[in-house]
């Protein structure tokens, strides 16, 4: 049996990894100046970056509807697929995978498999990936969802933003840890758990949240052979820096993505915001991947950048 992948555009996959999986993409919608476009299509980060950090505006985001993921299901089954296993962003973030859930119902929930990934951008990005990897190598819908479960459940998110009050105002983190960010002064480094923003320790100054971000993500490789996904939304020196730092001390590196964060966590997370996603790969290299150790990079509007090793 042919079984498709498909994920929102939260994943934030690299363009020709999408390409080479033929993993289809259902774009969230955002919401800026009172216009509402699709995530990547219509709207990009550079849009948010710009409203939030100049303008001041608010920005907000909702789910697919079900209807667009019945439209992707359905366009997969004609395509030949005879299963699809569809890998979302945490419901604890978005409605997106009850959109998904909704659809699955219409088309068929023994034909669709719809998996909460717990997290967002690469960490369920990787999910996604895991889950087209084993498609694409025969497997049956059963073992590509649970490897999408799989590296769901082992990948690590860790995350800084320069001011939680995007955060907060979308509801993503609780008011709590919104006062403590703000009027402490502190730099919270902050983790997906439970497919919940929680913050996971308290820093003074942004050096040291970064400084965090490399020691936290070198803690969550703990030795082994990994795949390394850094994001920002506007803050691309920033990224570098981190990319570089994890590429010398990651001896089990086995891929490493530098990608721009899209429109719909960047209207969350806003300006300045830098992360570091963390996912086991059994058996190293992925064939046909990147070496070892090399950068696969994605710009604000999605172009692939030579890898830069």
């Amino acid at each position: 049996m042919s079984v498709a992948v498909v994920t929102d555009s939260t994943a934030y996959l690299p363009p020709q990894l999408v390409e080479r999986y033929a993993v289809e993409v259902v774009p969230l919608y955002v919401v800026l100046a009172g216009h509402s476009g699709r995530e990547g299509q219509e709207i990009g980060p550079v849009d948010v970056a710009r409203a939030l950090g100049v303008r001041g505006q608010r920005v907000s985001t909702s789910r697919p509807t079900p209807g667009d993921f019945v439209s992707a299901f359905r366009r997969r089954l004609a395509d030949g697929a005879d299963r699809i296993v569809s890998v979302h962003l945490s419901a604890e973030l978005s409605g997106t995978v009850d959109a998904a859930r909704l659809a699955a119902a219409q088309v068929g929930e023994h034909v669709v498999t719809v998996i909460d990934s717990r997290s967002a951008a690469m960490g369920n990005g990787f999910a996604v990936l895991a889950a087209a990897r084993a498609a694409a190598a025969g497997a049956d819908a059963a073992t590509v969802a649970a490897a999408a479960r799989k590296t769901a459940a082992a990948t690590r998110t860790l995350f800084v933003v320069d001011t939680l009050e995007h955060l907060r105002r979308g509801g993503r983190i609780g008011s709590a840890a919104s006062v403590l960010g703000t009027a402490l002064a502190v730099k919270p480094v902050l983790h997906m758990a439970e497919g919940r923003v929680v913050p996971l320790e308290k820093v003074r100054t942004s050096a040291r949240a970064l400084t965090r971000l490399v020691q936290r993500g070198i803690e969550a490789a703990d030795g082994g052979p990994v795949s390394v996904a850094v994001h920002h939304l506007a803050a691309p020196e920033r990224a570098e820096r981190l990319a570089t730092e994890l590429r010398e001390r990651l001896p089990g590196l086995c891929e490493l993505y530098v990608s721009e964060l899209g429109a719909a966590i960047g209207a969350h997370v806003g300006p300045g915001a830098v992360g570091v996603v963390v996912a086991p790969t059994p058996g190293g290299k992925p064939a046909g991947e990147p070496e070892p150790g090399t950068d696969a990079r994605s710009g604000s509007e999605g172009t692939q950048q030579p890898s830069a090793g």
